[in-house]
C-alpha cells in the first residue's frame, strides 16, 4: 500500500508527464507519488491520453490507483478556462477528438516559430519539436528549445519577452467552446471539472458552466488562496458539484508546486467515484 497504516490517505488529481509539457514520464511520476505515501493520482496531460497506460501499468505495481485525465483549454465567452476531464473510460473514442486538438497545438506552435524567426532568433520546429518527444507539444517546450538554443535564459525570460500574452511571439490559441470541451469529457465517461479557477470562481461566472454540464470544481490548487479555497468549497457544497484538487505537477523536485502539497483527502475521491457510478447508472437505464 502506498499510505501507511493510520496516516490520512492523500491524493493528487492534477499532474502532467512528459506525455504533454511534464519534465518526467509516467513511470517516474508514479515512482514519486509512491514516495510520497499517495493513494491514488490522476494522470492530466495537455490534449491527451498517451501516458496512461504507462502510469497504470506502474500504479499496479506499487499500489497507487491511477485515474485517467485530460486537460483541455476552453474558453467561455473571453475567459479562458482550463477543463479537466477526469475517470476517462471510453479512451479509443476520446484520442479522435484530442488528436484533433494536438493538431492545433502543432499549428500555433510553428506559428510561434516564424514569428521568432522573423525577430531575429534561429530556432526551428524540429528543436520545439525535440524538446516535446513525440508528446502534445505547448510553449513550455518552445521555451526549453529558447533555451537550449541560448537565445533566453530562463522561462520567464521566454514567456516575458516572447511568449506570455503580451509577448512579440505571442500566438493566441484556436477556441475550442467551454460547451464543446465539457461535452469532449462527457462523451468519454468522464466528469468534467473547472481546474484552477482562483478569484474567477464565483457564483456569476459559475452558474452558466453549471448548466453547460459541469460537474465539479477544482478546489485546492496552489495558485488558490486561502479565501480562494473557502468560496470555491462553499460554492460545490451549494450547488451539489464535486470536489476535487492537485498540484497541477509537471515534474519539479522543489519550488512552489511540489506533488501532493495540497493533501487532497481521498473522500474528494470517493465521491467522483459515487458521482461517475450515477451517470453510469442513469445512462444505462
Amino acid at each position: 500500500m502506498s499510505a501507511e497504516a493510520g496516516r490520512p490517505a492523500f491524493v493528487d488529481l492534477h499532474t502532467h508527464s512528459t506525455a504533454s509539457d511534464g519534465t518526467l514520464p509516467p513511470e517516474r511520476v508514479i515512482e514519486a507519488a509512491e514516495r510520497c505515501g499517495l493513494a491514488a493520482l490522476a494522470l492530466t496531460d495537455h490534449d491527451t491520453v498517451d501516458g496512461v497506460r504507462a502510469a497504470r501499468e506502474a500504479g499496479d505495481r506499487a499500489g497507487i490507483r491511477v485515474v485517467a485525465g485530460v486537460e483541455l483549454s476552453a474558453f467561455d465567452k473571453d475567459h479562458e478556462v482550463h477543463l479537466l476531464a477526469l475517470h476517462l473510460s471510453h479512451l479509443d473514442a476520446l484520442e479522435k477528438r484530442l488528436a484533433e486538438l494536438r493538431t492545433l497545438r502543432y499549428t500555433r506552435a510553428r506559428k510561434i516559430v516564424d514569428k521568432l524567426n522573423a525577430l531575429g532568433i534561429p530556432l526551428t520546429l524540429d528543436e520545439v519539436l525535440l524538446q516535446s518527444n513525440g508528446g502534445s507539444v505547448g510553449r513550455p517546450h518552445v521555451a526549453r528549445a529558447m533555451i537550449a538554443c541560448g537565445a533566453v535564459h530562463d522561462f520567464r525570460d521566454a514567456f516575458m519577452r516572447y511568449l506570455g500574452a503580451n509577448g512579440s511571439a505571442f500566438v493566441p490559441k484556436d477556441r475550442l467552446s467551454l460547451e464543446d470541451a465539457i461535452a469532449i469529457a462527457h462523451e468519454a465517461g468522464a466528469l468534467a471539472i473547472w481546474a484552477h479557477p482562483g478569484d474567477g470562481g464565483r457564483r456569476d461566472r459559475l452558474e452558466p458552466l453549471i448548466a453547460a454540464g459541469l460537474d465539479g470544481i477544482e478546489i485546492r490548487h496552489p495558485s488558490h488562496s486561502a479565501e480562494d479555497i473557502k468560496r470555491l468549497q462553499a460554492l460545490t457544497d451549494f450547488f451539489g458539484l464535486v470536489p476535487s484538487g492537485g498540484s497541477d505537477w509537471h515534474g519539479a523536485s522543489d519550488g512552489s508546486r511540489r506533488l501532493g502539497m495540497m493533501n487532497v483527502p481521498i473522500q474528494w475521491l470517493e465521491r467522483q467515484d459515487e458521482r461517475v457510478a450515477s451517470l453510469t447508472s442513469s445512462s444505462s437505464a
